[in-house]
């Protein structure tokens, strides 16, 4: 356990952010829907049990969005069932294909990241197509850490977009806490973290271990040196990922 941590009341925290989503949906959304990508995984499967809590399961849609086949999908509708809100399942392959293929016709020669982080964007247009077709309108929902968005561990435009994010001032060890705290399943909230995408865990993608980095967050020590060297190096170049877009003012 992190010593800062000791004292972390999940309870309380899940109190507090429910009502932040209450009053945040009273200012910018009285009566819309919360919209959620769910992948399965800690952070969406929190997130929208927090959502539930906070405006009840007939204002909360889950979106499932395969890029083909997910191995874990089971995952994601066990989360759409267990807390019990309509979801849709929307296979994105069509449209990463015809993206890849509009993109290789022009003569554009694709890198191994822009096929990476081209499907999380294609998924939050799709959010974003589901959230403004809803009677009464939709909100998506940011599903991002405090722990990943440190280090830029997130797809800009992408996952790391939303209109309204209630968990990325939680580290990935609040979040276990939190999750665990709200009953969730722990085979769910302590599953090997992975983006699906690369075929990679968080962790081997990274090159440290999410309790190194949050370790590193909450005291500024890392023993390993080239680890410390790293986060404190993606920490730094991904900034831009959290701050809104610079604009030039006469």
């Amino acid at each position: 356990m992190i010593e800062a941590l000791k004292d972390f009341d999940a309870n309380k925290k899940i109190d507090e952010i429910v009502a932040w989503i209450r009053q945040w949906f009273d200012e910018n959304g009285s009566g819309a829907n919360a919209v959620i990508g769910l992948s399965g995984g800690k952070d969406s499967t929190i997130v929208a049990s927090l959502l539930v809590k906070a405006l009840g399961k007939e204002r909360v849609v889950g979106v499932l969005m395969p890029d083909g086949e997910q191995k874990d999908i089971d995952d994601s509708k066990r989360v759409a069932e267990l807390l019990g809100i309509k979801h849709f399942i929307v296979n994105i392959k069509p449209a990463t294909d015809g993206f890849y293929e509009a993109l290789e016709k022009s003569g554009a020669q694709l890198s191994k990241d822009a096929r990476i982080n081209t499907p999380p964007r294609i998924r939050m247009s799709t959010l974003y197509a589901i959230a403004q077709s809803l009677p009464g309108g939709g909100r998506v929902a940011n599903t991002c850490n405090k722990s990943e968005d440190y280090v830029g561990y997130s797809t800009k435009y992408g996952d790391a977009a939303g209109d309204f994010s209630p968990c990325s001032d939680f580290t990935v060890t609040e979040m276990r806490m939190i999750g665990d705290a709200l009953g969730l399943p722990k085979e769910l909230i302590h599953k090997t973290p992975s983006d699906g995408l690369s075929g990679m865990s968080d962790e081997d993608k990274l090159g440290f271990t999410y309790d190194e980095l949050d370790t590193y967050i909450f005291t500024g020590v890392c023993e390993d040196q080239a680890k410390k060297e790293k986060i404190e190096r993606l920490h730094k170049i991904n900034l831009h990922k959290l701050q809104l877009m610079p604009m030039y003012h006469q």
